[in-house]
């Protein structure tokens, strides 16, 4: 029966052309939607985890208590063998090490004297091997107003807000006052090779961002670093995956007994931002759920309608002496016969878009201008499984049940009505 089922829809395109079109369209969206929720939700989550947290942070266990304070006195030791080591033991983890410090930037004048001061967050990161992804990763090209970028030992970036404060521009020397790993006093010579504008006020206010070797220098660091940041190959924020991770290396490598030995935390393990990943992961969930609702409404009203309009065919076929129940199921089969086939289709196309759309993303770097909040400038989707069978819900089991819904009134009126209905 669902063979001939089949050749009848395909020959018969009024009955399966604009209905599965319609389901096509309404899959296609809902697949869509959903793919470019979850990657929009995940946006800030990616920006923080970039600048701040990564997917996962390994740290001393007593650097880890007063993270916020930037404790470079309480750096992990013996960075590039334990950077070995977590790269060997999770190869689909990309680790980066980085010194976060703070102090005092000295710009002098033409004798030497100091012109101006002002505080300042500084990040040490690997700025010039050939092999770190550490400036794309903190789009440093994109945000470079004045200037150029490190290209050797001893230059920095600057915030072009503090510079202006400062009064000083690319090819002046400005020096760093602050504390070492040993807990004395420090100042290190820097030049400015260019300045920065996040468009974030808290980045802009004064930050400094030099290669990691020079600030091992200047704050006597060797083979030392604040934190080591673990970023996902996939290139999204896996909060299982990372808590997983997070607990195999904490029993293997963390004691009790010793402050500085390393311990890992994931990115939701650190500070509010559990809070933060719970509550993307529910708004994602409703925002989703609310737009599958309205969807399952349209294509159930549109397998509604659909079998109303063939109240006339039913009536020619119980008049033949066709049974009630076959002239149902057999309306049945061809909706989920018409939901599967849109489904199929529409899951194909959505996904489609949505790969267009975490490939190249959507820039809004020209709405951004201005923003006060740490946000991307370009707008990704993100596919995940839910995506390959989320269609189905309003695609197939709606059109379905608005059919089901019209053909009970097969059984509820008489066959001389139903054939009185196609006189008319």
């Amino acid at each position: 029966m669902i063979k001939f089922l089949i050749i009848g829809l395909w020959r018969d395109k009024s009955r399966s052309r604009l209905p599965i079109i319609v389901v096509t369209i309404g899959v296609t969206l809902t697949v869509l939607m959903h793919a470019y929720i979850t990657g929009f939700m995940g946006d800030t989550i990616e920006m923080n985890a970039r600048f701040t947290n990564g997917h996962i942070k390994v740290m001393s266990a007593a650097y880890a208590e007063n993270m916020d304070q930037m404790p470079v006195d309480l750096a992990l030791m013996n960075v590039e063998e334990l950077l070995t080591t977590l790269s060997h033991e999770y190869p689909d983890t990309e680790w980066a090490a980085r010194i976060k410090f703070g102090g005092l930037i000295d710009a002098p004048d033409s004798q030497g004297e100091t012109r101006s001061q002002g505080p300042a967050m500084g990040f040490g990161i690997d700025l010039l091997s050939a092999q770190s992804r550490e400036t794309q990763r903190l789009n440093l090209e994109k945000a470079l107003r004045q200037g150029k970028m490190p290209s050797g030992p001893g230059e920095i970036l600057l915030s072009d807000a503090f510079a202006l404060k400062l009064k000083v521009t690319p090819g002046d020397t400005v020096t760093l006052i602050g504390s070492s790993m040993n807990g004395s006093m420090t100042m290190y010579n820097f030049i400015v090779a260019g300045t920065i504008a996040f468009g974030v006020e808290i980045m802009d206010r004064g930050t400094i961002i030099a290669d990691i070797r020079d600030v091992r220098m200047a704050l006597d660091m060797p083979d030392a670093a604040g934190e080591i940041l673990g970023f996902m190959n996939t290139g999204f924020y896996d909060n299982t995956k990372a808590n997983e991770m997070a607990g195999d290396f904490n029993k293997k490598y963390t004691t009790d007994a010793d402050e500085f030995a390393p311990v890992m935390k994931s990115l939701s393990q650190q500070g509010n931002m559990g809070q933060y990943v719970a509550m993307s992961e529910i708004w994602s969930m409703y925002v989703s759920l609310i737009f599958i609702f309205a969807m399952s409404l349209v294509l159930w009203n549109a397998g509604l309608l659909g079998g109303l309009r063939r109240y006339g065919e039913v009536g020619i076929r119980l008049a033949m002496g066709e049974e009630k129940g076959h002239v149902y199921r057999s309306m049945i089969w061809e909706s989920v016969i018409i939901g599967l086939a849109g489904s199929v289709l529409g899951t194909a196309l959505g996904l489609f878009f949505a790969w267009l759309i975490q490939t190249y993303g959507i820039n809004i770097s020209g709405m951004m201008r201005g923003a006060s909040v740490m946000f991307p400038d370009t707008i990704r989707a993100r596919i995940t499984p839910p995506d390959f069978y989320i269609g189905f819900i309003p695609g197939l089991i709606s059109t379905v049940l608005g059919t089901m819904l019209s053909g009970i009134g097969i059984y509820r009126r008489q066959t001389a009505r139903l054939f009185k209905e196609l006189e008319a």
